[in-house]
């Protein structure tokens, strides 16, 4: 039988074997490393991809609803133009009446001998110039007016007298209070307080 005997230093056999021990550790833990970095990589992009998604939906969604906000707008500048129309049209339609029996009572108080040449309106108030044959009857022009239902304050601006072919005639300027749409607004109301009676 023969002995065996080991010339090799047992001391770097051991170093030599825990160096391969060691550089297997560090591959199998930068190996692990790797992985789980990549791992984790891979989790970041697909988050950061998941909410990029989500971003772009948002931003999909808030451009869809400025959109509609816009819809919205416009059909609310077309329902407040069309709502002052139809205010205007009722006012119109309110108005037709009074302006009826305004000039029908303007016609109705001027007694004989006297002449309008201009009526002007400017809200309310009225303004009333012409000739007449003598101051008499304007006179009896303003109380004509003050006693119509439809004109209140009746009130002499300007008289002034002139002649012309030899007759003498007074050129008048005189304003008036027109109550002839307060009169027609409430006159409806009269009548439909009467059928329910």
């Amino acid at each position: 039988m023969a002995t065996r005997i080991n010339l090799l230093d047992w001391r770097a056999a051991r170093r030599a074997r825990r160096k391969k021990e060691f550089l297997s550790l560090l591959v199998l833990g930068l190996g692990a490393s790797a992985a789980l970095i990549g791992l984790g990589y891979v989790t970041v992009e697909h988050s950061i991809e998941t909410q990029q998604a989500r971003n772009q939906f948002m931003t999909a969604q808030i451009a869809e609803m400025d959109k509609q906000i816009k819809e919205i707008q416009e059909l609310e500048k077309v329902r407040a133009n069309l709502v002052a129309r139809m205010h205007v049209i009722e006012q119109l339609q309110q108005s037709r009446a009074a302006s009826v029996h305004f000039f029908d009572e303007i016609v109705n108080t001027i007694p004989e001998g006297v002449y309008l040449t201009a009526v002007k309106q400017n809200g309310q108030s009225v303004t009333i110039d012409g000739i007449a044959e003598s101051s008499g009857r304007i006179s009896a022009y303003l109380k004509n007016l003050d006693g119509s239902p439809w004109f209140k304050d009746p009130k002499l601006v300007v008289i002034k007298t002139a002649e012309k072919n030899k007759q003498r005639n007074s050129e008048f300027t005189l304003q008036v209070t027109n109550l002839t749409r307060a009169v027609a607004d409430d006159a409806p109301q009269a009548a439909k307080g009467e059928v329910v009676q």
